[in-house]
């Protein structure tokens, strides 16, 4: 599929919106644009389209602060989780009906923004680790691959574990490594990414460079929680919309 101008317009916008919330609150690029342009184009495309920039974005994130190491070596059961996951439901969005695969993303947003907006907290201690990092990673994986959303249950299991600030910044960008590196993987092995897609690909990344770059420059004078809230609200009437649509 070629995009002409204003498709390409689009995909700028999407993603510049979508960089910015990751630049401000550190994640939701893919569950973002993904509610988008999902809800625009067929699923499987749109997954296309965010694999580079969402796994590009996140080099930084994972790799710039004290703590990589220290981080791997709690999360890699959790990573090594994500990226089997990922690979065994890889197939389900690039063959699956569109209506299938735009059905289960609007779930995967409801669900995501009704779980942040209750204000629920759970706590995993630090010696479960072990054994809830692998369970959260395979569930994560598992949706990723048929969804190209890896914010549930990967995210919240994060922020519920024994991290500080820093480290959990790393953490999310390590899975925000993991998953889209396999999703691509798992695309090569169902279906190879259209040529005409690239030009919408190299936009996006710009686009969410962008977008990101505006974000972290107005991290600092915004209230992170009352933008996230209005963020998740914004993911419930997205995925209410892409619902609403598949059964109407």
């Amino acid at each position: 599929m070629d995009f002409g101008i204003s498709g390409l317009a689009l995909v700028a916008a999407v993603f510049v919106v979508a960089g910015f919330v990751k630049g401000v609150v550190g994640f939701g690029l893919p569950t973002i644009s993904m509610g988008i342009l999902g809800a625009l184009i067929a699923p499987d495309m749109a997954a296309a389209i965010l694999i580079v920039p969402t796994f590009l974005t996140n080099i930084w994130q994972a790799f710039v602060g004290k703590h990589t190491l220290a981080v791997l070596r709690r999360i890699w059961p959790m990573l090594a989780g994500v990226f089997l996951g990922t690979l065994a439901t890889a197939g389900v969005i690039t063959g699956a009906d569109p209506r299938i695969a735009a059905a289960l993303i609007g779930t995967m947003l409801v669900t995501y923004a009704a779980l942040g907006l209750s204000g629920f907290r759970f706590h995993v201690p630090r010696k479960a680790e072990i054994f809830a990092g692998p369970v959260a990673g395979l569930t994560t994986g598992l949706i990723n691959g048929a969804t190209a959303i890896f914010v549930l249950p990967g995210a919240p299991y994060l922020q519920a574990s024994e991290l500080n600030k820093d480290e959990l910044i790393q953490a999310l960008g390590f899975v925000g490594l993991a998953a889209p590196g396999a999703l691509a993987l798992g695309f090569g092995l169902n279906r190879p990414v259209e040529i005409g897609l690239w030009p919408a690909i190299l936009v996006a990344l710009i686009a969410a460079i962008a977008g990101m770059t505006a974000g972290q420059a107005v991290r600092g004078r915004l209230t992170v929680s009352v933008f996230q809230r209005w963020v998740l609200i914004g993911l419930a009437v997205l995925g209410s919309a892409m619902l609403l649509r598949v059964l109407a």
